[in-house]
């Protein structure tokens, strides 16, 4: 069975106004048809608008939002989205997710989940899910509305930070996991080994990071404001590591963490 989320998508982190909207142009022309955005991004107009001119069907999208943690109560979360629907000038989304936990656990797992489970039965989004959650927390969620309503756990993945243990008990659960930050704000482009497997492949180093990700059963979903850039990244779809070539990036593994907010941070597995 081939997962519900697609392998390969459209990030937009970062990227504002008009930034936003060539990346979105370039990328629907270009062929990708899963983009990512979130509330917080302050983008999710500009995406709207970007794919309301693009002429690309709506049923051939996968779209992606997140809930940020100030719209996590009960009587907050479906009307948030509601808001984003708007701005995305779409009737529902492929994908919803919880952002961040709550910070300090103001707002219970089971009140937000529930609420999540609420816009899902309301039409407002194909499938829910989390982001940034520990394995406490991915419990939690589980307990709140059961382990097949949640599609996918949102977490910085890259060879650099490989979440073994979360990523094993997500999938234990049957919880796919899609990576963030994949290419590690471009660090991992000049390592060593990454830069010969790249050679050995006649690829790009970032090619082969996405590639390898994709490889373990993860989705990818990278940024980028250059045309020439979301073109060759996408050509990682195309590309198969061998074995070898797998566990040399698996021993890059050091717990390089990039993306840790205090406040917000759940403690980490």
């Amino acid at each position: 069975m081939t997962h519900p989320i697609p392998a390969f998508g459209l990030g937009t982190f970062r990227l504002k106004d008009q930034v936003v909207i060539d990346s979105v142009r370039n990328g629907l022309d270009l062929g990708y048809r899963l983009i990512d955005t979130a509330q917080i991004y302050g983008n999710e107009a500009e995406v709207g608008q970007a794919i309301a001119e693009s002429g690309v069907p709506r049923a051939e999208l996968f779209i992606t939002t997140k809930i940020w943690t100030d719209n996590l109560a009960g009587d907050k979360l479906v009307a948030s989205l509601k808001d984003s629907l708007v701005k995305l000038r779409t009737d529902h989304v492929d994908l919803t997710l919880i952002h961040w936990p709550s910070p300090g656990g103001a707002v219970p797992v089971a009140e937000f989940m529930g609420a999540l489970a609420e816009a899902k039965a309301q039409g407002l989004t194909r499938l829910i899910g989390v982001s940034n959650f520990n394995i406490a927390l991915l419990r939690e969620a589980i307990s709140a509305v059961g382990a097949s309503e949640i599609a996918t756990n949102q977490i910085e993945l890259h060879p650099y930070l490989q979440n073994r243990k979360l990523v094993t008990f997500a999938h234990s659960q049957g919880i796919h996991t899609t990576s963030y930050m994949t290419l590690a704000y471009g660090q991992v482009l000049k390592d060593p080994v990454v830069k010969d497997i790249a050679r050995e492949l006649g690829a790009t180093a970032a090619q082969v990071v996405l590639a390898w990700a994709m490889q373990l059963g993860h989705a990818v979903i990278p940024s980028s404001t250059k045309r020439e850039n979301l073109q060759s990244n996408l050509l990682s779809t195309r590309l198969r590591l061998s074995d070898d070539q797998m566990a040399r990036i698996a021993a890059l593994d050091k717990g390089g963490r990039m993306v840790n907010p205090e406040g917000l941070a759940p403690v980490w597995d």
